[in-house]
């Protein structure tokens, strides 16, 4: 058994649908960010940068905080969604780094100036529309190539991006201006698995469509 650590933020989606994907075993526990329950003593203890997803795992007795270890953490533990062939698991990898590293930080900005506080900074507000639409280019050109963002196998780097794309109403952005990734967007968002993980903790809003 598998216990999340969750709240319904792409970070934490990207777990539960990664869990559901693999059919693991896991018991969900809420941390509501909002009310800074992140900050509780008992979080962290599992989560030492109180920040969701982190999971324990009974089998194990691992315990892991950040979303791209856990994903690798749970693809090896199952054997799926993680290529063993040298080059398909670094390709894979390589995208589950660039979400990492600025897909996921800077589609977070995005939401902060231009979904929860518009208005208030005008230069914050283009630059990180700017840049989304950039990401959003780069996923495009990427996804007119190949089926999925490792080549034609869908693994835990779709995964990881999915999650911050289903905001796309928060980026202002329009999915028919990226043809390829509204394919593939839609794709993944119908896997029964990713409409059972989206939901994880509780259900917020059903999962956006253009």
């Amino acid at each position: 058994m598998i216990d999340l650590w969750t709240w319904t933020t792409p970070n934490g989606r990207k777990v539960s649908i990664l869990l559901e994907e693999l059919g693991l075993p896991y018991r969900t526990h809420a941390v509501d960010i909002t009310q800074g329950e992140q900050y509780e003593p008992d979080f962290l203890a599992v989560s030492p940068n109180n920040k969701i997803p982190a999971i324990r795992d009974d089998d194990t007795g691992m315990v892991l905080m950040e979303s791209g270890a856990i994903l690798i953490y749970l693809a090896e533990k199952a054997g799926y969604f993680l290529p063993t062939e040298f080059k398909q698991r670094h390709r894979t990898l390589e995208w589950l780094m660039w979400q990492m590293g600025g897909l996921g930080p800077f589609l977070g900005q995005a939401h902060h100036f231009l979904h929860f506080n518009p208005g208030k900074a005008p230069y914050a507000e283009e630059r990180f529309h700017n840049e989304a639409q950039r990401l959003y280019g780069v996923l495009d050109s990427r996804l007119a190539e190949n089926a999925y963002l490792a080549g034609d196998e869908y693994t835990i780097a779709d995964i990881a991006c999915w999650p911050w794309v289903s905001r796309y109403e928060w980026q202002r952005i329009d999915l028919n201006d990226y043809p390829s990734v509204k394919r593939w967007y839609v794709e993944i968002a119908n896997r029964p698995a990713v409409q059972r993980g989206y939901h994880v903790p509780k259900k917020v809003n059903e999962i956006p469509l253009p």
